[in-house]
């Protein structure tokens, strides 16, 4: 049974990150990105990593996608983002991501109706993740908070530079 739902959720990651890198919109493409996080999050899940997938939700699907929209909130000024974020906000637009969520969610319940109640002492708590993280490894965290800032900083300027003279034609 878990491998079945294993190979479900596979393929509703598999599919939901093609719709992300197929999509011109990039509302439609962080739509499909949060759902492919969310499975990625299933098959740690799945595969008895609970920590591992309630950290995936919590920073990725959550906290990195909160920042991307705010990139694109800030790269879509002016009427024509106005309307654009109307025609987004329309319920077609919402079909096929909350079929693929709903299917995750159906999945993720089974899981748990049928998941053992306890892992085979494969488990990791919380504090072994943040000394590992802030031990050894700090450097590297560090790094990676610096190649955000460094994108998030790169595509504000960038999305400026395109809005001031958008709006200098006009």
């Amino acid at each position: 049974m878990m491998e079945v739902l294993f190979y479900i959720a596979a393929t509703v990651a598999l599919l939901s990150t093609g719709l992300a890198l197929t999509r011109a919109n990039a509302a439609h493409a962080l739509i499909y990105l949060i759902v492919s996080l969310l499975a990625v999050a299933v098959l740690f899940f799945l595969m008895g990593a609970p920590f591992a997938a309630a950290l995936e939700i919590v920073i990725y699907a959550g906290a990195i996608m909160v920042l991307f929209v705010f990139v694109i909130m800030m790269l879509n000024v002016g009427q024509h983002g106005i309307a654009q974020e109307q025609e987004w906000l329309r319920g077609r637009n919402w079909i096929v991501p909350g079929i693929l969520a709903g299917l995750l969610l159906l999945e993720l319940l089974l899981a748990l109706r049928h998941a053992p109640a306890t892992t085979a002492g494969l488990t990791v708590s919380p504090k072994e993740v943040g000394l590992a993280l802030f031990g050894p490894y700090v450097l590297a965290v560090e790094i990676a908070s610096m190649l955000l800032l460094a994108g998030l900083i790169g595509a504000y300027h960038l999305g400026r530079r395109f809005i001031v003279r958008r709006e200098n034609k006009r």
